[in-house]
């Protein structure tokens, strides 16, 4: 970012790029589209209405709504009147948002009309919430203020704030009494804008589309701020269905997305099906083509080879950036050889969020690529836990000191709670997470992600999650065990419908594959389920939830 602020920043941008689009969503009656100069115009309507109904320098706003064009005004709007944004998930429940509204005591809540409810019973239980505004629905209920029809007021001067003031609050987790704000500041927003930047070479010719709640980092700090800084236009989709998005690609000519690895699973699941529907010829050449590609690795010739399958993307896809679990290696490399890069990255919510990132000069699979700009790793000597040192490090925990401080240490350097290896050439391997890892009664440790990697290897396996328990009887009660919890592929289930032989058949899948672990890592207890396994709301398995569900 080449301002020095936030400010700065929203003025620069809307000067350069007034008439170019910003932000974007499909509605029922078309696009609903926003300029940079138009993102201007809401967000100062809305700040100068939160500094005239009494909103303070560094009061908290919370933010409850799906994604959509005037989330970002409401994010600017917040900057401009001094206050702190509170994105919230909306996916959770009004017990779990009482929680983490009590912890932080917003005085406003910006909601979207299908959230309102929501909003109405936070404000009933919450004493510090005096303010609800509706985001969007164009003013059609007039019980509340409509952020569509505010007014203009040009002469309203704006608040300044240092860089070491809090921007976002961001909660990791609401499920509890005791939910974490993490306090991210303007610095740790500038810096991480400005080493996405020096990563890629995004400039107004680029869309993104956009598919990941916005209450997450990964999105906020990257998916937004980043590619707005460079005059991207962003558009938006409520749906992760390829289906949905592939039209969407078509009609804006995407360039650029930010994913999960969960959705690039589906994609190519997706994409494999309607390869399996060819007619022998055409499966035939596909086969050829993509064996010539995985023999010479070369990213124009992939291109060349599946341009037609490509056009699905809308012709003008460069690719993907990956974040927020592990990136399965054989989803990467499928990719990669039809001519769509993936960028895997790495980060955590602590760290504003990203720390490492595969880039177009920088670049290797199974890998979550070097530190960005700016950002210093070391390894612990015993533990080999990453630790970091850099401007993305957050303040601190929200009115949790001792919790901050074990994991900022006195010397500056945050704890990720990752085990990681590095090679010789500096990129970066995760491989397992401290608070995961499972101690055996004999001492030895597991990494649960070891596991994972290796039982995910099979064609009959949709989904994994390993984890352990206590033992309550027998010769070893009282000491841990391995559990494999395995969603089996479509398929599979309706291959083996007798619940017996479907189990028999994946602990015989499970015992096949183990052997490539040490006897210790293997699974000693398999449970195979029907259902999903349950995800956070980036799609990520929750191995929490599916502990709690045993």
């Amino acid at each position: 970012m080449e301002a020095t602020n936030i400010l700065s920043f929203i003025e620069k941008r809307t000067k350069e790029l007034e008439n170019n689009i910003a932000l974007g969503i499909r509605s029922n009656l078309g696009w609903d589209e926003i300029t940079f100069k138009g993102l201007s115009i809401l967000s100062r309507r809305l700040a100068c209405y939160l500094i005239e109904i009494g909103i303070n320098k560094g009061d908290k706003i919370a933010v409850l709504s799906e994604s959509m064009p005037e989330l970002g005004a409401c994010l600017f709007a917040n900057v401009l009147s001094g206050a702190t944004s509170v994105p919230l998930d909306v996916k959770l429940t009004i017990h779990e948002l009482n929680h983490i509204l009590s912890d932080c005591e917003p005085k406003a809540i910006l909601t979207s009309s299908s959230h309102l409810d929501d909003a109405i019973k936070l404000k009933d239980t919450i004493k510090s919430i005096e303010h609800i505004i509706i985001i969007d629905g164009k003013g059609a209920n007039k019980d509340y203020v409509n952020l569509h029809t505010l007014e203009d007021k040009p002469d309203k001067k704006w608040r300044h704030r240092s860089m070491d003031k809090t921007a976002l609050i961001v909660y990791t987790s609401g499920t509890t009494g005791n939910p974490k704000g993490v306090e991210i500041t303007y610095r740790n927003m500038i810096s991480q804008v400005m080493a996405v930047g020096k990563c890629f070479n995004f400039n107004s010719n680029d869309k993104m589309l956009s598919i990941l709640p916005m209450n997450h980092l990964f999105e906020i700090s990257v998916g937004f701020m980043s590619f707005l800084n460079k005059g991207a236009s962003i558009y938006y989709s409520n749906s992760l269905k390829p289906k949905d998005i592939f039209p969407i690609m078509q009609q804006k000519k995407i360039t650029f997305m930010v994913a999960v690895p969960a959705f690039l699973k589906l994609v190519k699941t997706t994409l494999e099906a309607e390869i399996k529907q060819y007619g022998k010829f055409k499966k035939a050449f596909f086969n050829f083509k993509y064996m010539l590609a995985r023999l010479a690795k070369n990213t124009t010739l992939s291109k060349f080879l599946f341009r037609e399958l490509r056009q699905k993307f809308g012709g003008k896809f460069k690719g993907f950036m990956s974040g927020g679990a592990p990136l399965d290696i054989e989803v990467a490399k499928f990719f990669e050889y039809i001519g769509i890069r993936i960028y895997e990255v790495y980060g955590l919510s602590e760290a504003s969020p990203i720390i490492t990132m595969n880039t177009d000069k920088h670049r290797r699979l199974g890998s979550v690529g070097k530190p960005i700009y700016n950002v210093k790793v070391r390894l612990d000597k015993e533990t080999k836990e990453l630790q970091i040192l850099g401007d993305n490090i957050m303040k601190g925990y929200y009115n949790k000191p001792e919790l901050t401080k074990e994991v900022i240490m006195p010397d500056g350097w945050l704890k990720t709670g990752d085990i990681a290896r590095i090679d010789s050439h500096g990129y970066i391997y995760i491989t397992g997470r401290i608070k995961n890892m499972i101690v055996l009664s004999g001492g030895k440790k597991v990494f649960p992600e070891e596991v994972e990697a290796v039982l995910a290897k099979s064609d009959m396996i949709e989904e994994v999650v390993v984890y352990s328990d206590i033992i309550k009887t027998g010769s070893k009660q009282g000491s841990e065990e391995i559990i494999a919890k395995i969603h089996p592929k479509k398929e599979i289930l309706e291959k083996y419908s007798d619940d017996k032989e479907l189990e028999n058949v994946i602990r015989k899948e499970v015992k096949r594959l183990s052997l490539e672990l040490s006897s210790y890592k293997r699974p000693n207890n398999v449970i195979v389920t029907k259902e999903p396994l349950p995800r956070t709301g980036i799609s990520k398995v929750s191995r929490k939830k599916v502990k709690q569900t045993v």
